[in-house]
């Protein structure tokens, strides 16, 4: 098959979808498929590479910081990739069109499509399903809804990662054509070394991924613990004063790209793994730490315990008091944060790329009879 894939975030650039989609590509190509990716350009990055057997186009786009991107910016990625994708289509003649996230990327799936009679799929990830995040996008969801609705209609199929996603899709609109596909993982890279006294924090430093109820729930019983956050975002400063005030000892590594070993090296080492989030379709970053061996305490909201199943101890969001009572059994219990860690381990199994490949394959297939 012939696949173009729209994403406007790519490595190094981007969060928990940017992985995914490169990695998507990548077993494709394995394969034998052709795969080229479109996507925004930042930085110094070039603007034309061929990554691990597929090709990767960067438009002119706005886009300030890696990590995180804002409305006005999304937008920007719209005229840049547009010229370069009809392009792409009429030189390839590809079978598919896959979309990662409604927004910013249908538009320009749909428009691509009605020109070039190719269909498109999309994988929503959350942050562009209205009522999803609780703390980013609200006014932009309410404006843009008739066109969200509009657009998810025309796509031939529409894959989520979660059940809890599936459910926030159709809540929106109860018609659509929505398949489960989980996020995969490559667990390679992910090789647990002796585990140390240590703590790690790791995502996009917003308010809801709810890193300052951990920090507060460490207070006074992490003297011996180190404590490591990685990331970057709006809230990191906020955060960081959370810890200064508490005086509790954090050590705040900022956005680490996945190239550098020092991210690996401290998901090898960690012992216990936090992610006490609100709102999440299906975070990458739990299969990564159930990968390097961790004891994961994470919150029952969205798609965590559909990620974790019974490999992890469950919170609710917000809950300082289960906060402190989890990460206390942990801490002082060796053998209950080992067999967390095995459990881990076997379950993440379950999602790897070679599974979740033929998952999409099979879905690209049945589009293209339809067609």
């Amino acid at each position: 098959m012939k696949i173009l894939v729209l994403n406007h975030e790519f490595p190094p650039v981007g969060g928990g979808a940017s992985p995914v989609t490169y990695q998507l590509c990548k077993q494709l190509a394995d394969i034998g498929h052709h795969v080229d990716v479109v996507t925004m350009h930042f930085g110094d990055l070039p603007r034309f590479q061929t990554v691990d057997g597929f090709n990767v186009y960067r438009t002119r786009a706005i886009r300030k910081k890696p990590d995180i991107c804002h409305t006005h910016e999304l937008a920007t990625y719209l005229p840049g990739a547009l010229f370069k994708t009809l392009s792409l289509c009429r030189k390839n003649k590809y079978d598919i069109i896959h979309c990662h996230f409604l927004v910013p990327g249908a538009p320009l799936a749909w428009l691509v499509s009605r020109l070039t009679g190719i269909p498109y799929i999309v994988t929503c990830h959350g942050t562009d399903v209205p009522g999803h995040n609780p703390d980013r996008f609200k006014l932009a969801h309410k404006l843009i809804k008739p066109a969200w609705t509009f657009l998810a209609k025309r796509a031939a199929l529409i894959a989520s990662p979660s059940k809890f996603l599936k459910e926030k899709i159709l809540a929106n609109c109860d018609s659509l054509n929505v398949r489960i596909i989980p996020n995969g993982i490559c667990t390679d890279k992910f090789i647990p070394s002796e585990k140390e006294k240590s703590i790690l924090m790791c995502s996009r430093i917003l308010k809801f991924k709810g890193f300052q109820y951990a920090i507060e729930a460490l207070h006074g019983i992490a003297d011996d613990w180190r404590i490591d956050v990685i990331g970057q975002g709006p809230y990191l400063d906020q955060l960081r004063t959370i810890a200064a005030e508490l005086s509790v000892e954090v050590n705040f590594h900022g956005w680490i790209d996945k190239n550098d070993p020092r991210f690996y090296d401290l998901f090898a080492k960690s012992s216990i793994f936090v992610f006490p989030s609100q709102a999440e379709n299906f975070p990458t970053v739990l299969l990564e730490a159930m990968s390097s061996a961790m004891a994961i305490i994470t919150s029952n909201a969205g798609g965590c315990s559909e990620v974790v199943g019974d490999a992890a101890l469950l919170v609710e969001p917000k809950n300082i008091p289960q906060l402190r009572a989890s990460l206390q059994k942990l801490m002082q219990d060796e053998t209950l944060r080992t067999n967390l860690a095995n459990a881990a381990q076997q379950r993440v199994k379950n999602f790897s790329w070679q599974n979740i490949v033929q998952q999409y394959i099979q879905s690209y297939q049945d589009v293209i009879a339809k067609k």
